[in-house]
């Protein structure tokens, strides 16, 4: 099935995850450069876990979740696998996110430091709970064959609007995060003098925020969104059923349909038997 404006999703598509790998990449140039490295020791190479995987994780492969049922070669896909694929891939970034806290509790643990006290924690805390409920949620609500399908659509609208609204708290929570550290470690050679770590620093930042306004653009443009689907069934125990509210219209549509028929039928079988009687009163 062809995409209106394929050429435009593809371009956007490619400087998304571009922009999104070169993140990734700065970030690990930020920490084994600048930082002095990765380790797993209650020492600042623990916490340069943190950064590393909250960007990998939250940042760079949510977005991929978020915008992988906009892919046009997924669209012969089942529903499904796609679902899957979705849920997977939140998943894994969910793993990654609460490895990064665990490397930094740990190391603010061993070394006497407080926890909770800033806004970038505050923030962050808050999104990473609401990112595991979203997929807690996602997972028994939309995959598995358990939920109603009027729950279902009822509940889609807010699931895609907290997905969205997550995402964009991530970013802002990473940006605050950055920063935090930026004065923490730049005491002595001063933020304001331009070194040369808070300049790549800075640059990272900005990937990020162009990495997201490009997730964004992409999932909400309404020609890119991945067709419907009336034929497409859910595999069920007891054999499927259509998805969502247009199920729900196909459904009562079909229902309406076979009452038509069968009053029609009705209404055919009384002609008949007037008819019938008609002929036998005018014989007699």
């Amino acid at each position: 099935m062809a995409m209106d404006g394929y050429k435009g999703f593809l371009g956007l598509l490619v400087s998304a995850l571009l922009v999104g790998f070169l993140s990734v990449i700065f970030t690990l140039i930020w920490v084994l450069h600048y930082r002095e490295g990765l380790g797993w020791d209650g020492t600042m190479l623990e916490f340069n876990w943190h950064p590393v995987l909250m960007v990998t994780g939250f940042v760079f492969i949510q977005g991929i979740a978020i915008i992988v049922y906009r892919l046009p070669w997924t669209w012969k896909c089942s529903k499904l696998l796609m679902k899957s694929i979705h849920a997977g891939l939140h998943t894994v970034a969910a793993i990654l996110v609460i490895i990064a806290l665990v490397s930094v509790f740990d190391f603010h643990n061993a070394l006497s430091i407080p926890n909770m006290y800033s806004l970038h924690s505050w923030v962050g805390l808050t999104v990473v709970i609401l990112y595991i409920l979203q997929l807690l949620l996602g997972v028994f609500i939309f995959l598995l064959p358990w939920a109603p399908l009027s729950l279902r659509a009822l509940v889609m609208p807010v699931h895609v609007y907290s997905g969205l609204l997550i995402f964009g708290t991530v970013i802002a929570a990473v940006l605050t995060g950055v920063t935090e550290k930026l004065f923490f470690a730049l005491k002595g050679s001063g933020y304001s003098a331009f070194p040369p770590e808070g300049v790549f620093t800075n640059t990272l930042g900005l990937l990020i925020v162009v990495y997201g306004a490009l997730i964004f653009w992409i999932v909400t443009r309404p020609q890119w969104q991945r067709p419907k689907e009336p034929n497409s069934v859910l595999l069920q125990p007891n054999g499927g059923a259509r998805e969502g509210a247009e199920a729900l219209a196909v459904n009562f549509s079909n229902v309406d349909t076979s009452d038509s028929k069968l009053n029609s039928e009705t209404t055919a079988k009384k002609r008949n038997l007037t008819v019938d009687e008609a002929g036998q009163r005018s014989t007699m």
